[in-house]
């Protein structure tokens, strides 16, 4: 008969972190110090985790930090707006969303290819609510739309 020890947690941090790029400058250092984590090991782990990725694609972390000061982490895909921007080639959203002409298009079969790539971490049952959601991530950066 074995018994299940589990560790108390003591804190959950969560941060978005450059894939390859973590080092112990803020926002990790900031972050992790005074949680009283080993803030080498998290970059180490992570670097290596991410590795294989774009280097510098933002990558949402969340840890879990225990009283012995050891640490667990997962990580999610990175924001719709990351994969929108890389979609349609831009550098950044608009100034002020909404006023003004648009500065881009996407079309929904780019959306949907997000939306299907984004379905494990969305609070969505179906590609086209995930769709939906993107779209209005679009728009919010001052994109239009389009059918196609």
């Amino acid at each position: 008969m074995s018994t299940k020890v589990t560790k108390k947690v003591t804190a959950v941090v969560k941060l978005q972190v450059a894939a390859g790029k973590a080092n112990p400058a803020p926002p990790v250092g900031t972050a992790l110090g005074p949680k009283g984590v080993n803030i080498m090991d998290f970059c180490k782990q992570f670097n290596d985790r991410t590795k294989k990725m774009e280097p510098g694609t933002p990558i949402p972390v969340k840890m879990l930090v225990y009283a012995d000061r050891s640490f667990t982490f997962d990580m999610g895909l990175p924001p719709n707006t990351y994969y929108i921007k890389k979609a349609i080639g831009l550098a950044k959203g608009h100034m002020k969303p909404g006023a003004g002409d648009p500065i881009g298009k996407i079309t929904m079969s780019q959306i949907t290819t997000i939306a299907q790539e984004k379905m494990k971490d969305m609070n969505a049952n179906t590609v086209e609510a995930a769709a939906s959601m993107i779209a209005g991530s679009a728009r919010s950066m001052g994109l239009e739309v389009i059918e196609g």
